[in-house]
């Protein structure tokens, strides 16, 4: 049986949530220019269907803040996705149709959520709500998040609750580990290299180092979502000559630590792990630790598995997201998205009935969200 194969050119309905996901994908945004069309297109899209729309400029890029009933008293749900993408072949920007899912980069992380809450916010705006629900599309998630995010937190968009519509496959993250990225530095003694036992190998040292520090309590620790700590010697450089002993060896980590864990306390393990060793912090995240019994986070989890008619797990996510930013201010914020796979990938996919299923799951949050607070 021949599969059937749309390609996206061939689209009709470029109104539907599959096929504004189609044109974000072919905006290729890699770049800062890329970027900051795509955040237009968005905000054109909006403007159309009659929704106010507020642009913001940071460090060169654009993000987009949409508020449907801003005038009302309730609460705000924030709705937050990002429009940037990981590079790719030029053939994963020509998205497709195969069997009622949409391949091509940045489907599933995330144009597809970004699309479908877009959706959302026309069909939103439409209805007589208690609560504000904003909207905001940024520019750099796949870059730490910091200029569009961050930016657009400090600034004061803040709300009750914050949805990142990263993939999850309906799962919901309520947690997800610190980033502490580091370059460290460790000297030897150089020698002859038919002579070793005349210096100090800087590169045996720096091994030694690493598995000192991988075995600190704090990269050993387990939790109720995660098995353990992620450790990541991820660069070395050293050595001139193949006939030498290295006398200087630097290589960085990448320690992604659990929710609760004090960094400071991490750094101050790994200095005495490695005593002589020169380190630097490279990038540093929070973790994300939100209550699984927060009110608005079990209204989710119920709407979610009523519509669905399934149970829905709560997680933790290895990887971050923009919703450490909101954490960081005390806002209970969670990472929830549609079903997909293979995103960073070349077969990269996102379920078309999952964009639609997850567009009215949103509206019923914010229906009920409603009912809840009368």
């Amino acid at each position: 049986m021949n599969k059937e194969v749309v390609p996206a050119c061939d689209i009709k309905h470029k109104d539907s949530i599959e096929g504004l996901a189609c044109e974000l994908i072919r905006m290729e945004a890699t770049t800062s220019e890329r970027i900051n069309a795509s955040i237009g297109y968005c905000a054109e899209w909006l403007r159309q269907r009659g929704l106010t729309i507020t642009l913001l400029e940071n460090q060169g890029l654009m993000s987009l803040v949409c508020i449907v009933n801003e005038e009302r008293e309730g609460p705000t749900i924030i709705l937050n996705g990002h429009v940037d993408v990981v590079s790719a072949a030029s053939e994963d920007f020509s998205p497709r149709i195969e069997e009622r899912k949409l391949f091509g980069r940045g489907s599933y992380d995330m144009l597809g959520s970004v699309a479908a809450m877009m959706h959302a916010m026309v069909d939103l705006s439409k209805m007589d709500l208690l609560v504000k629900i904003m909207l905001c599309i940024v520019p750099d998630e796949e870059r730490g998040g910091f200029d569009g995010t961050g930016f657009l937190v400090d600034q004061g968009y803040r709300g009750e609750i914050a949805i990142c519509g990263e993939p999850t496959n309906y799962k919901i993250a309520v947690q997800a580990k610190g980033v502490l990225q580091l370059k460290m530095e460790v000297s030897g003694i150089a020698a002859h290299g038919s002579r070793p036992w005349l210096g100090e190998n800087a590169i045996f040292k720096a091994m030694k180092y690493c598995e000192a520090i991988e075995a600190i309590e704090q990269i050993q620790k387990t939790n109720l979502f995660f098995t353990r700590p992620s450790f990541n010697l991820s660069k070395i450089e050293a050595g001139k000559g193949i006939n030498q002993v290295p006398d200087q060896c630097t290589f960085h980590l990448d320690i992604r630590y659990l929710p609760g864990e004090e960094v400071s306390e991490i750094i101050e393990q790994i200095q005495r792990a490695a005593p002589d060793a020169n380190l630097e912090i490279l990038a540093q995240g929070a973790p994300v630790l939100t209550d699984e019994g927060h009110p608005y986070v079990v209204q989710l989890k119920q709407v979610t598995e009523h519509f669905l008619n399934r149970k829905i797990e709560f997680f933790g996510q290895d990887g971050t997201a923009d919703t450490r930013f909101y954490a960081n201010y005390g806002i209970p914020a969670i990472e929830f998205g549609p079903v997909g796979a293979g995103h960073h990938g070349p077969e990269e996919y996102v379920e078309i009935e999952s964009l639609y299923s997850f567009k009215e799951i949103l509206k019923l949050f914010a229906i009920n969200l409603v009912k809840m607070e009368e």
